[in-house]
């Protein structure tokens, strides 16, 4: 009895140490994994400049109705659509902002070396993307000037409310964001047909001087022939 007893014991020994050294590996992939799991919820976290529970309340906005009303709609406009008080609102409307106005620096600036490129390789042509070769539904540019151009006002107010694609071009900009902007701001061009590239806003880079056969404000489609000037009729 007493050789069965210690026998019983070692096996119990023998099998708690077998258990103790095949659980540790599982309970350090686990480990592993949670912190994984952490540290990209932190990563995505920062690029939105939120705190881990911010960005852990946009996902559980994502999953209910939220989600389904406005799918893939980003972190700071979840959040703020979503805010409990007018001040959390107002932070999450700035940070956004923010945020907009580095994602538009970046694209201007890659616009113009665009524009930059477009001038080198292809200079007889002009870059503006075109849906469709049909001259009725063909993308319009639109050159403009900012400064003593009472017809330009008239001009793009007929573009605007016409409701066509347009790409608009400043001739003398002279590749000034600001200016851009101002002169945007000052027409009231319209944020959301601009966010949604139905209006482009763009710096001249001699465009106007190959195909507007020197008119001012002129208006341009593109039809089977290539570009020519044209009416919104």
């Amino acid at each position: 009895m007493i050789f069965n007893r210690i026998g019983l014991l070692t096996w119990l020994l023998l099998s708690n140490s077998v258990w103790a050294a095949t659980s540790t590996p599982l309970a350090s992939q686990q480990t592993q994994s949670t912190e994984s799991q952490q540290h990209s919820l932190k990563s995505q976290a920062e690029q939105w400049q939120l705190s881990v529970d911010e960005y852990q309340r946009y996902q559980q906005l994502m999953k209910g109705p939220r989600g389904i009303q406005s799918p893939g709609l980003d972190p700071l406009t979840t959040l703020g659509i979503e805010a409990d008080s007018d001040t959390e609102r107002r932070r999450y409307a700035e940070q956004w902002v923010r945020a907009e106005f580095v994602r538009t620096e970046k694209e201007l600036r890659f616009q113009r070396e665009v524009d930059a490129a477009w001038q080198r390789l292809f200079p007889d042509v002009l870059p503006v993307n075109m849906t469709t070769s049909r001259e009725t539904s063909g993308r319009l540019a639109l050159f403009v000037r900012v400064k003593d151009c009472p017809p330009c006002e008239t001009r793009l107010t007929e573009v605007l409310a016409a409701n066509q694609p347009v790409d608009i071009y400043l001739v003398d900009s002279q590749g000034n964001d600001d200016t851009l902007r101002q002169w945007a701001k000052n027409y009231h061009i319209p944020v959301e047909r601009v966010r949604h590239r139905q209006i482009t806003l763009n710096h001249d880079a001699g465009y106007w001087f190959r195909f507007g056969k020197g008119l001012m404000p002129v208006l341009l489609r593109q039809g089977e022939q290539g570009w020519h000037i044209t009416s919104l009729q």
